[in-house]
């Protein structure tokens, strides 16, 4: 399989390709985001593992233009700071995974074949559950036309609800997709959002979409 490599740090982006080519893979090595979307284009690579920090357009700006041009191809974000935002704002943008600087190099390989074993799905850029309409992208959000008002973790428990729409999402689940593995899972953090989010997405239009599924977590309605 043929991967792109978009990293700006010479030494380790030969280090990494080096790595992938004795994995079996092809890797090519992009310097530039730039660089990145002409390959990208010109190539049909089975996965993108992209850094964050670019000289000229950054990681963020490639993965949503890719993902604009319809390119589904999985894509690997790495990232200096394990830091919460960052990761929002990496799978707002398209990406499929992030990884924080330093890593293991064993454990980039688990995530990239986790990624590629799953079947490339071509995602909307806005996804839409019954009147309730979100653009991770832009990080904007509707209800009946109306704007939603909504913090950047009721963002993300919103999109992972809509994502899901019909499906019981456990609190674990909820837990890793807005915050990191450091929360307790006994923590009523979210309760409190999703408490928050119903006074922004139900209250006000008269709903009740985001019901509490006894024991496992919540469920936004497909009829929302």
């Amino acid at each position: 399989m043929r991967v792109l490599l978009v990293e700006d740090e010479a030494k380790l982006a030969r280090l990494l390709a080096r790595g992938l080519n004795e994995e079996g893979y092809a890797a090519d090595i992009a310097a530039t985001g730039e660089d990145a979307l002409w390959m990208a284009r010109a190539v049909p690579y089975g996965a993108i593992v992209l850094d964050v920090m670019l000289p000229g357009l950054d990681g963020f700006a490639v993965c949503r233009q890719l993902r604009a041009g319809g390119m589904w191809a999985p894509i690997l974000m790495l990232t200096a700071r394990d830091d919460v935002d960052d990761r929002i704002n990496g799978l707002d943008a398209g990406a499929d995974d992030y990884l924080a600087k330093p890593f293991a190099f064993e454990e980039l390989l688990a995530r990239l074949r986790a990624l590629v074993r799953r079947a490339p799905v071509e995602r909307p850029t806005v996804i839409e559950v019954g009147d309730l309409r979100l653009d991770p992208a832009m990080r904007r959000a509707w209800r009946a036309g109306s704007e939603l008002d909504l913090s950047a973790k009721e963002f993300a428990l919103l999109e992972l609800f809509m994502r899901r729409a019909g499906v019981a999402v456990t609190r674990s689940e909820l837990l890793n997709g807005a915050w990191d593995i450091a929360f307790e899972s006994r923590s009523n953090i979210i309760d409190v959002y999703v408490r928050n989010l119903r006074e922004k997405i139900d209250r006000p239009f008269g709903c009740d979409s985001l019901e509490t599924v006894r024991g496992i977590g919540y469920r936004l309605r497909n009829d929302a």
